[in-house]
């Protein structure tokens, strides 16, 4: 049997990490990216995963991480980006705008620069498989936090791009609602300047009841996208914590219903979110 071949940027966030010893689990052979190194990247090191410094905002390093790739024959068949960054928090005008503008750029367009450097190396057995990640802000405002939901939004569109004009991926994108990650830490340095988001935060971090998603419902949930038939989950913003993805009727609904979670303009009279 042939080994997955997995590429997982961000394997230094926390999500990216689980996912690195997730597909390690299941005996995939796993490339993984990171900004700074850590023990927990060295351990992961030793279970059998790959990993390649990278500043994914940086295109000379990225080309240069595709050729890397490239020189150890490397072609991969699911592709998943973890990266992401909350600050600058506060309100819009309130931020130093060049900082803003970097925040939109590595949450979308320095993701969206990795995948296009490293196409040419997917596999050609079968669609390849991508998996992004959504954030808040999808159904509504998410004052506060304008250059990552901004960025976040765009990966949503671009899954529905992507899903459409290349038949030889399988594109997703997965909101996961609140992990208890690091990321959280990025709120809490914000104080005020995060809004009603920095009690909410606060609140969920000190919940002793294990509130939130945990890390292997995310790994389900993205099994589950990936080995679902492409016409019902390539395309789509999933919602791990509202969508009904682990009943059955849900793949023969999506079929059937081509703009089911996807930005939609919703018509005259309706209410809510397709």
């Amino acid at each position: 049997m042939v080994k997955p071949r997995v590429i997982v940027i961000s394997a230094s966030s926390d999500i990216g990490g689980h996912l690195v010893a997730h597909f390690l689990r299941k005996g995939a052979d796993v490339v993984g990216t990171y900004r700074s190194a850590s023990p927990h990247l060295s351990e992961l090191e030793r279970s059998g995963a790959t990993l390649f410094p990278l500043d994914i905002t940086s295109g000379t390093e990225v080309a240069s991480f595709a050729q890397a790739l490239m020189e150890r024959g490397f072609s991969w068949d699911i592709f998943i980006s973890a990266a992401g960054l909350l600050e600058p928090i506060g309100p819009f005008f309130s931020s130093d705008f060049d900082v803003w503008e970097k925040s939109v750029i590595t949450n979308s367009t320095a993701q969206l620069r990795v995948l296009h450097a490293v196409y040419g190396l997917r596999t050609h057995s079968a669609p390849a498989k991508v998996m992004l990640f959504a954030g808040g802000g999808t159904n509504g405002p998410f004052d506060n936090y304008s250059a990552y939901c901004v960025g976040k939004l765009l990966l949503i569109k671009m899954t529905e791009l992507l899903d459409s004009e290349c038949p030889d991926l399988h594109v997703s994108i997965l909101g996961t609602g609140w992990v208890n990650t690091k990321i959280h830490r990025q709120t809490l340095a914000a104080q005020s300047g995060a809004g009603a988001n920095f009690e909410r935060t606060l609140e969920f971090l000190e919940d002793s009841s294990d509130a939130g998603t945990s890390m292997e419902t995310v790994s389900e949930c993205i099994d589950w996208c990936l080995s679902s038939p492409r016409s019902a989950t390539s395309g789509r913003n999933f919602s791990l914590v509202y969508d009904p993805w682990r009943e059955a009727h849900l793949i023969d609904e999506l079929q059937a219903d081509s703009n089911r979670y996807k930005l939609r303009r919703l018509s005259s009279g309706e209410s809510g979110c397709r």
